[in-house]
Order: structure tokens, then sequence, then C-alpha cells
């Protein structure tokens, strides 16, 4: 039998790193090829490693919240059926030892306190050690105010810890892991490589809403909860199909922007502890129930940690639903590899006059983030336009 070092394989999708959030084995545990060994976090989801050999687990070479690149071991397995190597080490022996030592520091030496009786009694009433106390008076002598400026000395510092302690009490440190780790470095490569630019448009979805209220219960019959998000995302594939360089990313290595033909719609989803990205594959061959149906799957997933690296694969497109907790405006960082995210904002109401008459309307505001190396403003101002009078005659979106 043949001892081999696993080593973390690459994941695919650029990923160069992952956490260890569970080990599936422990040592000594014999496992089948394609079995799960570990799960492991990346910067898309988390994914299970499967056992490449039949074997033993002879010793696990990477702790629970380590945070491993690709390439590095994980676990060393006695694999059957091969000739046992001579250089492994062996399973008791620990790959790294760290010594620790204890300095002692001793003091013999005697301290002599020159005092006055008066001054060594007020030192004892008081409970001063007079061998803390410096004297101001001839050769050394402690005098009683030498005792009373101590005293003070001690209570000003007494006083400043007191002071320190309430704001240490109310802070938490909070340790940067798991999916809020990959955020954490995600978008700051985002903003740091990538010229964002933004536009806004207002859009009256007053019929947009009558639409959903009328198809509202047929959802329902079906099981399904109808949105006005299903719409939103028929009304970018449209814009998307007319403005193409929108659905795109970029091979910075080759200096080329890649178009892509298929429409894999990312819906960013607050998963609690951080913010995921799921998509819907080719969302531009599904009905507006089908849409529905999947984004509140896709939805329970994230915030059950579910996902899995297909689910958050090949993203072409992403939409953000910031109204839905309730913001009325802002501008989303993109997600790469992308070139633009669309931002959707909290729906309000206001008075507009129609004729002789005020009447109430509903409004939201959308937003857009763009890649402004590839894309230039009026282009991106097209496409959001277009959006725009998708979304305030939505009965266009069922012609297709």
């Amino acid at each position: 039998m043949a001892r081999k070092i696993y080593k973390l394989p690459d994941i695919g999708e650029g990923i160069a790193e992952g956490e260890i959030v569970k080990w599936l084995v422990k040592e000594g545990d014999y496992v089948k090829q394609f079995q799960p060994l570990v799960e492991v976090l990346t910067a898309k989801a988390k994914v299970e490693i499967p056992s490449p050999y039949d074997g033993r687990i002879v010793k696990i070479l990477a702790r629970e919240g380590d945070v491993v690149p690709v390439g590095a071991p994980l676990l060393e397995i006695e694999v059957s059926g091969e000739a046992v190597e001579a250089a492994v080490e062996k399973p008791g022996e620990p790959i790294e030892k760290t010594i620790e030592t204890v300095k002692e520091d001793k003091v013999s030496s005697s301290i002599r306190v020159r005092a006055p009786p008066g001054v060594r009694l007020l030192a004892r009433r008081l409970g001063v050690d007079l061998t803390k106390v410096r004297g101001s008076g001839p050769n050394g002598i402690i005098t009683k105010a030498d005792v009373e400026a101590y005293i003070e000395s001690m209570k000003a510092r007494e006083s400043r810890v007191v002071s320190e302690e309430p704001r240490e009490a109310l802070e938490e440190r909070v340790k940067i892991r798991g999916i809020r780790r990959f955020m954490f470095k995600n978008m700051a490569m985002a903003k740091q490589s990538i010229p964002h630019a933004y536009l806004i448009e207002e859009v009256d979805v007053t019929e947009l809403w009558r639409l959903r209220e009328k198809v509202k219960e047929y959802g329902l019959d079906k099981g399904v909860k109808i949105t006005i998000l299903p719409f939103i995302i028929k009304a970018v594939i449209h814009a998307l199909k007319e403005y193409p360089l929108l659905n795109a990313s970029v091979d910075e290595e080759k200096e080329e922007i890649i178009v892509k033909k298929y429409y894999n719609i990312g819906i960013a989803v607050d998963a609690g502890d951080a913010l995921v990205v799921p998509n819907i594959k080719d969302a531009d061959k599904k009905s507006i129930l089908e849409l529905a149906r999947e984004i509140r799957e896709l939805a329970e997933k994230a915030r059950k940690g579910e996902l899995s690296l297909e689910d958050v694969s090949n993203g072409t497109f992403t939409i953000t639903n910031i109204g839905a907790i309730g913001s009325i405006a802002g501008m989303a960082v993109i997600n790469p590899p992308e070139v633009a995210i669309l931002g959707v904002h909290r729906t309000f109401e206001r008075p507009v006059l129609e004729g002789d008459k005020l009447v109430n309307r509903k409004f939201m505001y959308i937003s857009i983030s763009f890649d402004h190396r590839i894309l230039e403003g009026a282009y991106v101002t097209r496409f959001l336009v277009k959006v725009k009078d998708l979304l305030e005659n939505p009965y266009n979106l069922l012609v297709e």
C-alpha cells in the first residue's frame, strides 16, 4: 500500500483558495473513490471535495476554519494496492512541533525604606506599600506629601482604567470568515480594478403593478408567489438582446470582450451574513411563472447555505433588488467578471396630474453600474431607457 498526499484541487471558475468548513471523515476512516471528504467554502459557493482513491485516511493536514490555496495539502491517505513509499512520515508523527519556553525573573535584592515613624503609621493606615513610593526628602526619605501624592496617582490610574472598560465592553471583534471573507476581497478587487460609472432612471410602474395583481392569483393557484421581479428580468433580457455589450465579460489578458449569446441572470440574495449571487440559467427561455418559482428556490437555497457551484457559476448579468429591503436609490458594485449590474429600488407613490385630476401613481428608480473601460454612457443610457419603456408598458413583455 502506498501513501498519497491529496491536495486541494482546482475547482475552476478562477477560484484560487477555499475555507475548510467541515471534515466529513476522520483519521483512520476507510473511504471509497468519489466519497465526499470535506466541505470547502469558495468565493462562489460551498462544495464537497470527493476522494480520488479507495483507501484509509492516515492524517488530516488542514483544520476546519483554515483558508488554503489550490494545491495545498488536505490529507494523507493510504491507497490500496500500491507499495508503501519509504519517504512518507509515520502516521503518529506531527508535521510541525511547537516548542514553548517559559522565562522566570527572580528578584532577590532587599529594598530599604527610609521614612519617619509618623509616615510609616500613615502608610499602614492607608494600606500603602512604602517600597513603591519614591521619597522626595533628603537622602530619599519618604514624606507625608509623598504618600499622599502616591495615593492620588493610584486614584488617577484607577479612574483611567474604569473609564476605558465600558468602551471595551461595548466592542465586539468579528472575524472576517466564510462568505463574508470572499465578499470582502471580491468587492475590493471589483472597485479597484473596474472603473465604475453610474446612471439612474425613474420608472412609472403603475401598470406593472396592475398586471402583477391580475396574475397573482393564478400564481398562487400554482403554488408560486409572483412579484414584479420576473417581469423586470424579462425586460432586462429584451434590452440585453438589443444592447448585447452589457451581457458580456472581459478577458483582460487577451484584451477581448466576450459577448454572451445566452442569458444567465444573477439575482443578488441577502444570505444573512453576506450577499450571494445565484443565477437563473437560460432565463430568456422561461415564463414569468417559471422565473418566479426559480427565484424563490434559489433564494431559499442561498439562505440555507445550500447553493452549489453550478448555481453561482457562469452568470452573464446581475440584478440586485435593493428595494425589497427598503432602499429608494443606490449604486451597486459590479459582480466580476460581468460588466454591469442593475439596481431595483423601493416603489413609492406620488400624485400626478391626469387631465384636470390628481391621481396617485406608483414609481421606482432603477440604477445601473457599468464598466466604463468597455461601455460608454450613451450606449448604457439607451439600454436603461429601453428597460424603463418595457416596465412602463409591461403588456409588451407578454407578446414574445
